[in-house]
């Protein structure tokens, strides 16, 4: 049975497991979710759930969402994600999904998006080297370095590595293990650390290459 939940990250702390070992965990607060819709191949060629995360003012949404939530009859919620679950038939609009759906031991994959780092150069973006810092260089010896010659090629490669916008895109990390569940507080402690700030919102699902 494949799962999944909608969660915020808490932030990281450790815990001791039963032969005193420390282990770095995340702590993410994982629903409870909402199913918002379903979609199915009859109606829209795939089946998938709509998973619904977070109370929201309904004066905070357009007509089109308030709409949206008033054909499911269910409260207005802030982060929708759609997840294709090979049991997704066996959900239904309006079931509650909470922490407890996954167990201590299971293997998940985290999706986030990573922390913005605004303009960066080429040496932080790419790890790039920096030119050396003597004999005439001058002061440009953590720049790029030659885009390409005036005759061959004459224009830069795709791909180049060049300084721009770093961080603030989606990163999934496979293969982490639950450590701990608190139902009571939908607490789920994951082993490792995961994409985004405190505070930022993470999917988590069963690992694909478990």
């Amino acid at each position: 049975m494949q799962k999944a939940i909608i969660g915020k990250k808490i932030g990281m702390t450790q815990i001791f497991d039963e032969n005193g070992r420390v282990i770095p965990v995340t702590v993410v607060e994982a629903g409870p979710c909402v199913i918002v819709q379903k979609k199915t191949v009859e109606n829209d060629g795939y089946a998938a759930v709509q998973m619904g995360y977070g109370d929201v003012k309904p004066q905070r949404l357009n007509k089109p969402m308030k709409g949206h939530f008033t054909k499911a009859d269910v409260a207005p919620k802030k982060t929708l994600k759609e997840f294709r679950l090979e049991n997704s038939d066996a959900l239904n609009v309006g079931d509650v999904v909470k922490a407890d759906t996954f167990a201590v031991g299971d293997s998940v994959d985290v999706s986030g998006t990573s922390k913005g780092k605004g303009f960066a150069g080429a040496i932080k973006r790419h790890n790039q080297h920096r030119l050396k810092e003597t004999h005439g260089t001058g002061p440009v010896h953590r720049q790029a370095g030659s885009m390409g010659a005036c005759s061959s090629p004459s224009r830069i490669y795709k791909g180049k590595g060049m300084p721009g916008h770093m961080g603030a895109e989606s990163v999934t990390v496979q293969n982490l293990e639950i450590v701990k569940i608190d139902t009571e507080n939908n607490l789920i402690a994951i082993k490792g650390a995961v994409p985004g700030p405190k505070g930022g919102i993470v999917a988590i699902v069963d690992s694909v290459k478990a």
